[in-house]
């Protein structure tokens, strides 16, 4: 398959880039490499992503509409992945202007270039974050998203509406991810778990926000890609919906949660922490800060009903395989 990626120096999207190369496909990646974070750790990825024959490296930004529609008219796409955009919930109480121009104007440059070219599907990543202020759990997705309590989750928000209105008024069939906190090797630095694992390991004190009351349903790197990999495969169909479905009534849309169901307090992730590095945490402990959550949990029927049996990586040890690659990448070890 032909697949156009956005966003493959980040995370999420070196991780979905390298599984897809693996299996033979051919990967077009758009990044624009911003400074958001250490640029060298965007570099290293990249690194290893254009070793393989099979991948095309486009380095521009979301706004540059017209390199944006050049790259997917090239790649000649059959999916379209769309992962890059400004994260970051407590950055943008700082930067507001960066999360609009990335998260809501990159994405509108994205929807026209695909209603140019169209795919088979569109997948667009959203995040839990759009539940803002529900108080019930598990969080489903025909629950209430309209009241965000940051702008990052206003923003992709935003960026679900236009998705539904691009596959209603162009018939582009579109599925939006809602990511629940997602951790793993190759991370970002700004991410809990590697400014826990760093402070723990020189011996600093670390903040915990919530006085570490906090329950989050971590979902390893690994296991997010499987599941994305197979609803690439699963384009939404109007008329016919699964069990527990929330497919649009007007058009090839729906949202889906992706999580391990299994939320952990913030103190036993830490804790899996101080076992890797053999050191315990030394915590200060702090009121919420703003456009913090105290718990995420998803419900994981609707993502079950769609692709069966899901991976199931304890925090155990998906913290272990995410601090050996820490130690090493960072020099501790």
């Amino acid at each position: 398959m032909k697949i156009f990626v956005t966003g493959t120096a980040g995370f999420i999207g070196f991780h979905l880039a390298r599984r897809l190369l693996a299996e033979g496909h051919a990967v077009t990646g758009y990044d624009g490499v911003t400074e958001y974070y250490d640029p060298a750790l965007k570099q290293a990825r990249l690194a290893l992503l254009t070793k393989e024959s099979g991948f095309v490296e486009v380095r521009a930004m979301l706004e540059d509409a017209e390199r944006l529609h050049a790259a997917v008219a090239a790649s000649e796409a059959e999916i379209v992945v769309h992962l890059a955009a400004q994260p970051g919930v407590r950055y943008s109480l700082e930067h507001p202007q960066s999360y609009v121009q990335s998260n809501v104007v990159g994405t509108a440059n994205l929807l026209e270039a695909v209603r140019r070219h169209p795919p088979r599907h569109l997948i667009f990543a959203s995040t839990s974050s759009v539940y803002g202020g529900n108080s019930k759990l598990p969080f489903a997705e025909a629950d209430r998203t309209d009241a965000p309590i940051s702008l990052y989750a206003a923003t992709k928000k935003a960026g679900e509406a236009m998705v539904h209105s691009y596959a209603h008024l162009f018939g582009i069939a579109s599925t939006c991810l809602r990511f629940f906190t997602v951790y793993g090797p190759w991370g970002r630095p700004d991410m809990a778990a590697i400014k826990f694992a760093r402070a723990i390991v020189e011996g600093r004190p670390i903040d915990v926000y919530g006085h570490g009351a906090m329950r989050r349903d971590f979902t390893y790197v690994d296991d997010l890609v499987t599941v994305i990999r197979r609803l690439m495969e699963l384009p939404p169909e109007r008329g016919r919906p699964v069990e527990n479905d929330n497919l649009s009534a007007v058009a090839p849309f729906r949202s889906v949660n992706i999580a391990g169901g299994r939320p952990t307090e913030l103190m036993d992730f830490i804790g899996a922490i101080e076992r890797a590095a053999g050191r315990p945490a030394q915590i200060n402990l702090l009121p919420m800060q703003p456009g913090d959550v105290v718990e995420t949990a998803s419900d994981t029927a609707l993502l079950r009903a769609l692709v069966g049996e899901l991976p199931g990586t304890s925090v155990e040890d998906g913290v272990g395989r995410f601090f050996s690659w820490f130690k090493t990448y960072y020099g501790y070890a």
